[in-house]
């Protein structure tokens, strides 16, 4: 028996998760994206014939093949035919510019990018900024199996043999890179193996309770690890049916809710809050949805609790994280939702956490520190980046830059970003608290609190409100109702009325484009 022939009997990657799922319920529905629905075992197969496709033309273990593309069955196939072959796949915002993509196609050193019909512009010009880069390729849609005129398309990479590539992957094998944006001149590449993925897809197993019975639907973009590898990944991985869309909007998803009898949903809070304004909320059918998840923020407690009365059976939890951390440390359960209100919970079954001052003790019950983690689910460095992997990882723990209390039972309560703590008058306010207070006025449907730049403050505590349609609101009277629920210095200075408050695809509230926009006025 050759090494090679002897490693593959030990071995353990997101491939052979998909294999067994498959050997398990061949039958069973596996992925739904528009007209197109896969068993477990088309799909184990179709995974064979892009993996030996992509052999064919060249791409290798450890090669980086990038994905700039909105949700689909192809996006998803194409992840697993690349982990079957040991190649990486770099998964790229969407909304980001054409230098922004070049910078991460030249620093991956993918030498494939593979665009939908949406960002075939958008790819194309990126790639002539990356020296590394050898061809494009074409991806459908979930709404169209349509791909870029005259690339190598899905239809072609299917046509494969069907015969299992005889690659051996292992749990060490660097299986994505995933960039984060943050607010560095440059993004980070997190390197995740597919061992620190499978141990993040366990945590998920148990702590989320996801299971094979589950019909889960995915609405947020793949791109981000939080839908891939915090809810299919797993999802896939027990053999669970998947919904996939590329469109998370009320109108798109409370359809598919009813019509797919989904019982498992993933959404950031302002994706849940569209849910409930939605004139079709109550008029379609949710009984089954009995599995909730949010994350990327809070959860306001007063949306909670409508959340809760609207949709009586359904059970929440809060999960939180980052990329590094393949992305889920910690979670808050259903039984705690309202007794722990606002919290994320406690670490999640394969995480040690810590909240630690800047000495590196421990912080007191109540006080504020930084969020630091052990884990196999960590990253292994961020790629060609040195110092900033040294910077994170400090005497044996893993920096998140995320700054909490923690009370006597172990529950974290994210304070803030350190970026977005706002110092004004020489005190510290979290923004998130704030947000907290405000959410208690009727009218508001949804809040950002930021800091400005000011004379007398340095920095000012300021609110950015979305009203509830139909609702009124004046700024004397967000004042008012402040002064009875905050101290002095946390009532907002400035108070700013808008339409829409700017997010990326994963719901997320870009705090640093409002503080851009409104330092102007």
């Amino acid at each position: 028996m050759t090494n090679s022939e002897n490693k593959a009997i030990w071995s353990q990657s997101l491939s052979d998760l998909l294999r067994r799922s498959a050997k398990r319920n061949p039958k069973k529905t596996a992925i739904i994206c528009g007209d197109v629905s896969w068993s477990y075992a088309e799909f184990d197969q179709i995974c064979n014939r892009i993996a030996n496709s992509f052999v064919g033309e060249g791409v290798g273990f450890g090669d980086r093949v990038a994905i700039l593309s909105r949700n689909s069955h192809a996006f998803i196939a194409v992840r697993y035919a690349l982990a079957r072959i040991g190649a990486v796949i770099v998964p790229i915002n969407f909304m980001l510019n054409a230098e922004e993509v070049g910078y991460i196609l030249g620093h991956s050193e993918a030498s494939i990018l593979m665009v939908d019909k949406e960002h075939h512009a958008l790819g194309a010009e990126a790639a002539q900024k990356s020296s590394h880069l050898k061809r494009l390729m074409g991806l459908p849609s979930e709404k169209s199996a349509e791909t870029p005129a005259d690339l190598l398309g899905f239809n072609d990479l299917i046509k494969g043999p069907t015969h299992v590539p005889n690659i051996c992957v292992d749990q060490d094998d660097l299986a994505q890179l995933i960039y984060t944006s943050g607010t560095e001149s440059s993004p980070k590449g997190a390197m995740l193996t597919h061992g620190a993925i499978i141990w993040e897809y366990v945590t998920c197993l148990v702590e989320a309770e996801i299971a094979e019975r589950d019909t889960m639907l995915h609405a947020l973009p793949l791109y981000h690890c939080a839908q891939l590898d915090a809810f299919l990944g797993p999802a896939l991985y027990v053999g669970a049916t998947n919904i996939i869309t590329a469109v998370p909007s009320p109108d798109n998803l409370l359809p598919l809710m009813e019509q797919h009898c989904v019982n498992s949903f993933f959404a950031p809070p302002t994706v849940w809050i569209a849910l409930l304004r939605s004139a079709l909320f109550d008029t379609t059918n949710l009984a089954l949805l009995q599995k909730g998840y949010y994350g990327a923020s809070i959860m306001p407690v007063e949306i909670l609790r409508e959340i809760m009365r609207r949709l009586p059976e359904l059970r929440l939890w809060n999960l939180y994280g980052q990329t590094e951390i393949a992305p889920v440390a910690t979670m808050l359960k259903p039984e705690d939702q309202l007794r722990k209100a606002g919290s994320a919970g406690r670490a999640g079954l394969n995480i040690e956490t810590r909240v630690i001052d800047d000495n590196g003790d421990d912080v007191e019950i109540g006080e504020i520190g930084e969020i630091v983690h052990r884990s196999p689910q960590l990253m292994s460095a961020y790629y060609k980046d040195e110092e900033r992997t040294k910077s994170a990882f400090q005497d044996g723990w893993f920096h998140s830059g995320d700054l909490a209390i923690i009370d006597d039972e172990g529950f974290i309560t994210v304070v803030d970003r350190k970026k977005d703590m706002i110092k004004t008058g020489g005190e510290n306010v979290s923004s998130r608290e704030v947000e907290e207070a405000l959410y208690g006025l009727e009218a508001i449907s949804e809040v950002a609190v930021i800091g400005l730049p000011d004379e007398k403050w340095i920095e000012a505590v300021c609110a950015v409100i979305v009203l509830k349609d139909s609702m009124t609101l004046d700024a004397d009277a967000v004042s008012d109702y402040s002064k009875k629920h905050l101290a002095g210095f946390k009532i907002p200075k400035r108070i700013f009325f808008a339409d829409s408050l700017p997010k990326n695809p994963s719901g997320k509230i870009l705090k640093r484009d409002l503080r851009e926009h409104y330092a102007k006025q």
